[in-house]
C-alpha cells in the first residue's frame, strides 16, 4: 500500500528561491532548513566559503548580502530570497585580486588559510563602512572572525594597507 501524501513532508516543503551570487542569477528548489553555506558549497559549487563550526563562532563561512558581512551558517537559503550575495570568489576581477585580498597576500595577514575568506569578506565589509578605520576599530570590526594559526597581528596590518589603497 502507498503511503498518503500527507502535508509537511519533505518534497512538500520545497521552496523556490532566486538568488544573485557573484553577479549570476540563480533560481534553486531549497529546503526550507538548508544553510545559505551548504548552498553556496553543495549546490552552487562555491567552496570557498567554508564551514568552519557551524556555531556562528568562527566567521569561516563569511559572506556579504546586499553588502554586509553575514554568516552564511547563520541564513537559511530561503532566506536569502531576492538578495545580491558575494563570496570571496566574486571579489577578484579580471583575473586581479581584490584590493583586500592583495593585502592578506602582501602582509602574510593568513598561514593556513581556513579562516581568509571570512576575514577578507568582513575586511571589505569593514572598510565600506569604515574607510580609514583606526586599529582598534578594526580589531572591534574583526572580533566575530577567528583565526587559529595567527597573532592577527597581520591580519590587522592588511586591513591597514587594504584602508590605504582606498577600498
Amino acid at each position: 500500500m502507498l503511503a498518503p501524501n500527507f502535508p509537511g513532508r519533505k518534497e512538500d516543503a520545497v521552496r523556490r528561491v532566486s538568488i544573485t551570487v557573484n553577479g549570476a542569477e540563480h533560481d534553486l528548489d531549497l529546503d526550507p532548513r538548508e544553510l545559505l553555506v551548504y548552498v553556496l558549497r553543495e549546490r552552487l559549487g562555491l567552496t570557498g566559503t567554508n564551514v568552519g563550526c557551524d556555531t556562528s563562532s568562527c566567521g569561516a563561512c563569511t559572506v556579504l548580502i546586499d553588502g554586509e558581512s553575514v554568516k552564511s551558517c547563520t541564513v537559511l537559503g530561503v532566506q536569502a530570497d531576492g538578495q545580491e550575495i558575494t563570496t570571496i570568489e566574486g571579489l577578484a576581477t579580471n583575473g586581479s585580486l581584490h584590493p583586500v585580498q592583495e593585502a592578506f597576500k602582501d602582509t602574510h595577514g593568513l598561514q593556513c588559510g581556513y579562516c581568509t575568506p571570512g576575514f577578507v569578506m568582513a575586511t571589505v565589509s569593514l572598510l565600506r563602512e569604515t574607510p580609514s578605520p583606526s586599529e582598534e576599530q578594526i580589531r572591534h570590526g574583526l572580533e566575530g572572525n577567528l583565526c587559529r594559526c595567527t597573532g592577527y597581528h597581520n591580519i590587522v596590518r592588511a586591513v591597514q594597507q587594504a584602508a590605504g589603497v582606498g577600498v
